[in-house]
């Protein structure tokens, strides 16, 4: 088999997607997460903290993770070590609710910090790595279709992830061999889902053989990239303010169970709603990318974020039944942006500064260290429905700056 071909780089991508998702759903953050920590501790504030460092630290440490990257010209084993790290986490959150969740939840909590640290610094660089081998390894005009088509294997595999994830929790009621089953399911999933990338022949980077920066000057850049590509400037400011749109997902799955004193087998429920949402949602985004843009699907996924809170406090006044629509609207959000957002950067991205530019991206994302933690705060301080109106205006403000971004601006970097 030729694993430098074409039809193996889809292989491999379509691969790893299938079976991330299905590990991404044994600790689903919308669903099974915060059900397991609100079980280990009913304080808002800790689980926002929790997510803060899950979201964060990856984007934190995304500069110096892309000044040690940008000069590699294969970055295959950087993407295989964060997997397994990855996967390391997921085993020990396994090991420690299975033993401690009972006994010490505290110390479990403590715990996940640590884990949940481990899990998204390694996604820090694993992500950089799979960005650039997915834009040199497809052309421009073929990353719509193969985001499409992951998207929707990736949803098949958050399906099976849900089905898998359903039965845990229906057949097995005990806590906590229930959510440590779950993932250790994950642990599994992430190694299989790294075999596709084993085998891959990587295409080498292109190198800025003028950019030699230190650490010091290449952060120090910074700015005068920003002020010389404006496109890629908003971009950094969108994506920030949609955010706040990410920020409350977690919570919708609290806001549900406090609405209408739901048990764990809405867990597995509203995670299924969710998936098919996602599922669904592929041929809509497959349509609005190939006729129109990435860009479009940018805007369309901000109009719902904008939505989803507002519909979320006049569900809560129905069924849980009908509360489930949230979740398949969430299942829309978290496709197209996986759609939209990564191959719009990528349109606005010169090649030889691809690397730079992701890490540039990752750590400017500013707000995600902070907008989990202050959900918690702004719910137990000020209540749902303002934190969820807040939400809405901000989706507001985010669509008016992209609309700012003209066509003409992102060729320009194609």
């Amino acid at each position: 088999m030729n694993f430098s071909s074409k039809k193996y780089v889809y292989f491999a991508f379509i691969w790893h997607g299938f079976f991330l998702a299905i590990t991404v759903a044994m600790l689903d953050l919308n669903t099974v997460f915060p059900t397991l920590i609100t079980k280990l501790t009913g304080n808002k504030i800790v689980f926002g903290a929790l997510y803060s460092v899950m979201l964060s630290v990856p984007l934190v440490f995304n500069v110096v993770f892309s000044h040690l990257l940008k000069k590699k010209t294969h970055k295959k084993k950087y993407l295989l070590l964060g997997m397994y790290l990855r996967g390391l986490s997921f085993l020990g959150m396994a090991v420690v609710t299975y033993y401690f969740a009972l006994t010490n939840p505290s110390l479990t909590v403590l715990s996940f910090f640590f884990f949940v640290f481990l899990f998204s610094i390694s996604a820090g660089f694993a992500g950089i790595s799979y960005t650039d081998i997915i834009a040199k390894s497809v052309t421009k005009k073929e990353r719509a279709s193969l985001f499409s088509i992951k998207q929707f294997f990736s949803s098949s595999g958050a399906f099976l992830g849900g089905l898998i994830i359903s039965r845990i929790f229906t057949f097995d009621t005990v806590f906590p061999t229930n959510f440590a089953t779950s993932l250790f399911v994950g642990f599994i999933g992430l190694f299989i889902a790294s075999l596709g990338f084993v085998f891959l022949n990587e295409k080498p980077s292109v190198i800025d053989e003028d950019n030699t920066y230190s650490l010091k000057e290449y952060i120090k850049a910074i700015p005068k990239t920003l002020k010389k590509d404006e496109s890629f400037k908003y971009f950094i400011i969108v994506e920030n303010i949609t955010g706040f749109s990410i920020m409350i997902l977690p919570f919708y799955m609290v806001f549900a169970r406090e609405s209408f004193n739901l048990g764990n087998e809405y867990i597995g429920i509203y995670l299924l709603v969710q998936t098919v949402g996602t599922i669904f949602s592929n041929i809509v985004w497959g349509i609005v990318a190939n006729k129109l843009s990435s860009k479009h699907v940018v805007m369309i996924c901000i109009i719902l974020g904008g939505i989803n809170p507002i519909l979320a406090l006049i569900l809560s006044q129905t069924t849980p039944v009908y509360f489930g629509i949230i979740f398949f609207i969430i299942g829309f959000m978290i496709s197209g942006r996986k759609v939209g957002f990564s191959p719009y950067l990528l349109d606005l991205t010169p090649n030889v500064k691809r690397v730079e530019y992701l890490g540039i991206r990752g750590s400017l994302n500013v707000l995600v260290v902070v907008l989990p933690l202050l959900a918690g705060v702004l719910i137990t301080g000020l209540g749902f429905v303002p934190t969820f109106i807040l939400v809405s205006v901000m989706m507001v403000v985010a669509f008016i700056i992209l609309r700012r971004i003209s066509d003409e601006q992102a060729c320009e970097f194609c």
